[in-house]
Order: C-alpha cells, then structure tokens, then sequence
C-alpha cells in the first residue's frame, strides 16, 4: 500500500484523469493548438535534445543530463513514465548543481494554466501534462534541456519541438505494436518522426539493420547530419575502463555508476549527442559524468528500505524496469556478470503488463534463475494476471509461482534460501509501473 499521500498537485492531476482520457492518442493537432494558446512556450527554451527509442531511451537521458552538470550547467529534464510521483516527469535544472524535482507548488500551478487555457476542448491528460512540461521549462532559465519521448516519436507529444539541438534515437526493437506498428521498420519509422530538416541527429547501437536503414533514409531525405554508433563513434569496456572513441579522439574514463555492459553503448551515445548539440564534452567532464550518474529502476541496488529489511540477510537485490525481450536479455548479461564474479541463487520477483512479451522476457533467464514469483501490479489496469504471468515463466522453461505480493514472494524467497552456503541474488522487474510500486512500497522514492 502507498504510503504517500497525494499532494495537490496529484489531487488535480488524479481528478484530470477523471475527466479526459488517459494513455496516449497520437497525434500532434490537440498539444500543438493548446500551445500555441498559452504562448508557444516550447519556443522559448534553450538547447534541446530530444531522445526516443525502444530501449535505453532513460539511461540516454541520464546521461546526457549527468554530462551537462559536469559542467555546471542548469538542465531541465523531462522524463515518462514516473516510478513513484508524477513530480519525476519533471526535474528543473540548478546552475552549479544538480537539478531538483518541481515543487508542487509549480507542478499545480501549471496543470491549473494548461487545464483553464484548454477550456474544456478535447485532449489526453498525457498532452496537458506534456504542454506542463514546456511551461516549467520556458518559465525558469536553463542551459539545456533533455526531453525523453514517451511513445514512438513521429505523432508523442514531444514532438511540437521544431528545431532541437539534436534528435537521439536509442536502440529500436519491436514494443507497444498496438501504437506503432508490427514490423521494426513500421516502428523505426515512427521513432525517426522526431528527426528534424537540417538539424544533427546521432544513432545509438541499433542491432536491428532495418530499423538504422530507416533511421538513416529519414535524415538523408531531410539534410539532417547523422552519426552511427559502431560506424562514427564507439564504446567499449576495456581492463576495467570505458572508453569512448570518435573522430576526435579516444576518452579513458571510469565504467559508469550504472550497471550492465549496455550502458557502455549508451553512455557513449549520450557523450556524442551532447557534443552534436554544441557543449563542450572532455575527459574530465565525462570522467566526472559516469561517476556521478543516477538513473532509479535501471539495475539499482536497494540496499535498505521496508522491503530490503524482508529479504534474507545478505541479500543482493536489484530492481529494473525493463519490459520487453530485448530489455531482459540485458538485463540477464547484467545479472550473469554478477554471477561469474559473486555466484548466488538466483531469483525472479516479477510483475508485467499486458501490452508487452512475457515470454520473450523470460527466456532471457533460461538456466540463470531458480525460480520466477510472479505479483500483480497494483493500481493497473493493465498488470497481467500473476497466474497467467507464472504460466509465461513455465513456458520460457523456468519455474514459476504466482504470488499476492512482494513481500510475499520475499518470504518464500527467504524459506528457501535457508539451506544455500550464499544469500540469494533477487532481481525485481519486468515493468517500471511494477518498478514504481516496489519503490514505494520500499520507502525509497526517486528524488
């Protein structure tokens, strides 16, 4: 149960989803007539750069968020989904520092402006909480400004940004076909919509060739200077070391505080984005960067907290948010690192909804898990059944049992772990909305 109580903020935004629909609808006409009423605040920002993909869109963010304080500067950030509150969608940058959530305060008075300027015409609450996010950011000075897509690209609406700094796409996969399309070029096509005519763009590591050959079409035909992960800029992990190669040179820098050898490619598409935006990346500013670099539901460790405390003693637990075939098989590289170095038993506490691959998911764990505890997503519509989702997990080849909770599936856990020489590894994930509610369940809120 939460143990949060809404803010105001959250109030009006929970009464908004009482009224106009939720989810998305994509289109651009709705968002781009609401602007252009309260003034075209998306106008008046400074830098931008725009970032979508199927994967590792969020870490991107991250990053180039991380790689701009480096440097003192004031970035805002606009994120989708939040984890816990509504409030993470927005962090409003601080010169000299890290930035800082909205303050409710803010976050209302900007849902009541967009709310009283819409006047009642129709639209998505995801495209009156997107006009929020061009309000906050117009209305307080900032060096830059990283915005991360929320669905697709071409019709999100992000996408009213006409002239951004640079368009960075992460690595595309198939995902969320209801609103995109079934093939990965219908897809890559829609993530390329926010490419933009003579503006830079920088492709992250794309394993699918059909879906850069769109990528690539798309800036060619409207003059957009690209770069291409592996062609024009590269990273890799080498004694311990990342290092970051583009036609300026080589950077020795320390491995990012995100774990999993997928942040190395994603790392290195963040530093070349900042540098096509204009900023100054060197060694030490990315140095200072990969250190420094916070992303919460992307392999992090919880160490303490109401759920930790539940766990064996000694437990390793780590939650991650992602949700599709190709985030799992990241996620279990991650996870069999750990194990060539620390080997545990392993286990799965698992929650998804209903629009993704549950059994692509798991069969990124086949052999590296003892067993799968499958829970419902609270407050979700959309969670799948965790019956439904044990009988998944069963037909990935592992074995699998339907819980009430996490703290349930954590006593089991513990049950079981009571005759092994080392404390279990747990990995909580298979959803960022599961992600939210184990967070705050846990008391450890993004801040």
């Amino acid at each position: 149960m939460s143990n949060l109580a809404p803010s105001r903020a959250e109030q009006e935004i929970d009464r908004l989803l009482g009224i106009f629909p939720r989810g998305f609808d994509l289109s651009l006409d709705r968002i781009a007539r609401l602007l252009d009423d309260l003034g075209r605040p998306q106008d008046a920002l400074p830098p931008i750069i725009h970032v979508a993909g199927t994967n590792g869109k969020g870490s991107a963010t991250a990053f180039c968020r991380a790689l701009l304080e480096a440097q003192g500067l004031a970035v805002h950030v606009h994120t989708s989904p939040h984890l816990v509150r509504w409030h993470e969608r927005y962090r409003i940058g601080v010169r000299g520092g890290a930035g800082k959530l909205v303050s409710d305060e803010a976050l209302l008075d900007a849902v009541l402006r967009s709310e009283r300027v819409n006047a009642g015409q129709p639209i998505t609450v995801y495209e009156l909480l997107t006009a929020v996010t061009f309000l906050l950011f117009a209305e307080n000075p900032a060096d830059a400004v990283v915005i991360e897509v929320g669905l697709g690209g071409m019709y999100d609406a992000t996408n009213v940004i006409e002239d951004p700094a640079v368009s960075l796409i992460m690595p595309i996969a198939l995902d969320h076909q209801t609103w995109l399309g079934q093939t990965i070029e219908e897809i890559a096509l829609a993530k390329a919509g926010i490419i933009k005519r003579g503006a830079a763009a920088v492709f992250g590591r794309q394993e699918e060739g059909a879906a850069l050959d769109v990528l690539v079409d798309r800036a060619e035909r409207l003059g957009a200077p690209y770069v291409i992960y592996g062609q024009d800029y590269l990273a890799h992990e080498e004694n311990g070391r990342l290092i970051y190669q583009d036609d300026n040179g080589l950077m020795d820098l320390p491995l990012p505080a995100l774990p999993g050898r997928h942040q190395y490619s994603n790392a290195g598409a963040a530093i070349r984005a900042v540098k096509a935006a204009g900023f100054l990346v060197n060694e030490e500013i990315a140095a200072k960067a990969m250190k420094n670099v916070d992303w919460p539901a992307r392999l992090q460790r919880l160490r303490t907290g109401n759920l930790v405390a539940q766990a064996p003693e000694g437990s390793e637990i780590w939650l991650d948010g992602g949700h599709n075939p190709h985030g799992g098989r990241a996620v279990a590289e991650a996870i069999a690192g750990f194990e060539e170095r620390d080997p545990r038993p392993l286990y799965l506490v698992t929650g998804m909804i209903n629009t993704k691959d549950p059994k692509g998911y798991f069969e990124a764990f086949e052999g590296l898990t003892r067993k799968v505890f499958t829970v419902g997503i609270r407050n979700s519509d959309a969670t799948i059944d965790p019956v439904a989702l044990a009988h998944d997990a069963a037909e990935a080849g592992l074995i699998a049992e339907p819980v009430d909770s996490a703290a349930d599936a954590l006593a089991l856990i513990s049950a079981l772990a009571k005759g092994d020489d080392r404390a279990p590894r747990i990995l909580i994930g298979g959803s960022l909305y599961f992600a939210g509610n184990i967070l705050e369940e846990n008391g450890t809120p993004p801040e």
